[in-house]
């Protein structure tokens, strides 16, 4: 099951817009990019969150796919205590080619934590 379409970071103006005004944070397997919309004071505008895994992970397709739906499925969990206004996109590096779900889950804990995405953080 994938994210719900609120969730969803699906417009190239959006992921261009985190990309040159974001911050970003680093780990070993991912990448997390990161822009507030500070105008929502009331919480009204729900995170939208943007997976983003290149040709240089693998050529193959179904290994892609694969590193998504692990990504998507961690993310579920999060959902609910991620801050609202906030625009992620998280990219997957090469090294995640081997990596295992485990590794995505404490990783991406990490990172949430580290951008101060995360509510009651």
């Amino acid at each position: 099951m994938g994210l719900p379409k609120l969730n969803r970071l699906k417009h190239w103006r959006d992921f261009q817009r985190v990309y040159k005004q974001g911050t970003c944070h680093h780990g070993r397997y991912l990448v997390l990019r990161k822009w507030s919309t500070d105008q929502d004071s009331f919480g009204l505008t729900p995170p939208q969150i943007g997976i983003v895994v290149g040709k240089k992970v693998s050529k193959k397709a179904t290994l892609r796919n694969r590193i998504k739906r692990q990504i998507r499925a961690i993310l579920q969990d999060f959902l609910p205590s991620l801050k609202p206004g906030q625009k992620l996109i998280i990219g997957v590096k090469p090294k995640a080619r081997e990596c295992e779900y485990e590794h995505f889950l404490r990783e991406l804990e990490q990172l949430l934590r580290k951008a101060e995405v995360l509510n009651g953080h």
